[in-house]
């Protein structure tokens, strides 16, 4: 875990426009805080050195050991207490680019197709992305849990722009072992209601759940495109007839999501890569659809031949009529709504 999470570390300091180095001003310099010194200089980022846990102004003085560090950038810090936020948020305001964080983070969104890979724990989400990256950007583990905060990575494939949402898997409220646990859920909830269109990623080891239709029903609820990743083939496929045995396995899942019958389903691998590339041309496939605009005139033909076959009940001596209906728009999703 910890060489994991070193290189998510690196990772990310090559990809920030400023790098805060916390440290803990009660505990004083370590070997560790120097080991890191080195490696962010190494860097060429704009780098503040943030002491934390200067709870009161009798601590103020614990600052002084860091500057030994070298850093031209400095701010004394209590997270628990607030105290000094303010003016490291001027400081890294200052060394940021010019254009505002939010202006470049609408950018991002506005120019990207946004992907929500979401599931319950241990189904292989943080996975799945890495091996559409062909990198380790995301901490794997195969403890759940690993992901507690919904993660937002640029993707470029063959000259368009993704924006991969890494979530924290979902259990049930009642399963939950910590308020940490309880937040990551309610990120990954909104990841689904901002993203264009969401990857349900199931565990084909332990099947469809009733967690799996849960999660489901949140894709569907919040009006979002989706498509299903069947995930760990590797771990189930048979050494003959595997052709056979991948169709049982569609049918069994398309049974169990009945009212996602709409959603193309991929089964694959995300350790192997089997099948991996072939998730973009479904995601193609899913916008094409979601764009389709219907006309009018086939809108109400198809209304009126479903309310005829099928009449909606009286109430009282009155039934429900329809006289005209219109698609009220094309695109995969209302950014107002996120």
């Amino acid at each position: 875990m910890t060489t994991e999470v070193r290189l998510a570390a690196d990772a990310a300091m090559r990809e920030s426009d400023v790098i805060l180095f916390v440290v803990d001003g009660q505990a004083g310099l370590n070997p560790i805080d120097r080991d890191l010194a080195k490696l962010l200089r190494k860097s060429k980022r704009p780098v503040v050195l943030v002491v934390n846990k200067i709870d009161h102004e009798k601590h103020e003085a614990l600052e002084a050991e860091f500057a030994q560090l070298g850093f031209d950038n400095s701010v004394a810090i209590s997270s628990a207490h607030g105290r000094g936020i303010a003016t490291l948020l001027e400081l890294v305001d200052a060394l940021l680019p010019q254009a505002p964080f939010e202006n470049r983070q609408s950018k991002i969104e506005n120019s990207s197709l946004s992907l929500a890979i979401v599931g319950k724990p241990n189904a292989g989400k943080s996975s799945l992305i890495n091996a559409i990256l062909r990198d380790t950007r995301t901490i794997v583990s195969e403890l759940p849990g690993t992901t507690r905060d919904a993660v937002d990575i640029l993707y470029e494939r063959a000259g368009e722009k993704f924006l991969l949402i890494d979530t924290a898997g979902m259990r049930a409220r009642s399963k939950h072992s910590s308020s940490v646990e309880v937040f990551s859920v309610m990120r990954a909830e909104r990841s689904v209601r901002r993203a264009d269109l969401s990857v349900l990623v199931i565990d084909l080891t332990s099947g469809v759940t009733s967690q799996d239709k849960r999660i489901a029903g949140l894709i569907q609820e919040a009006e979002k495109p989706c498509l299903v990743v069947l995930n760990k083939w590797d771990l189930v496929k048979p050494t003959r007839g595997a052709k056979a045995a991948m169709e049982r396995t569609l049918v069994d899942v398309r049974e169990r999501l009945f009212f996602l019958e709409y959603a193309p389903v991929l089964v694959g691998s995300a350790l192997t890569g089997e099948n991996v590339d072939q998730l973009f041309q479904l995601i193609k496939i899913v916008r094409k659809a979601a764009r389709t605009r219907i006309g009018t005139g086939v809108l109400n033909r198809l209304l009126r031949a479903a309310l005829e076959e099928s009449p909606p009940p009286m109430i009282g001596t009155k039934r429900l009529k329809l006289f005209y209906a219109a698609q009220a728009r094309t695109e995969m999703t209302t950014r107002s709504k996120r």
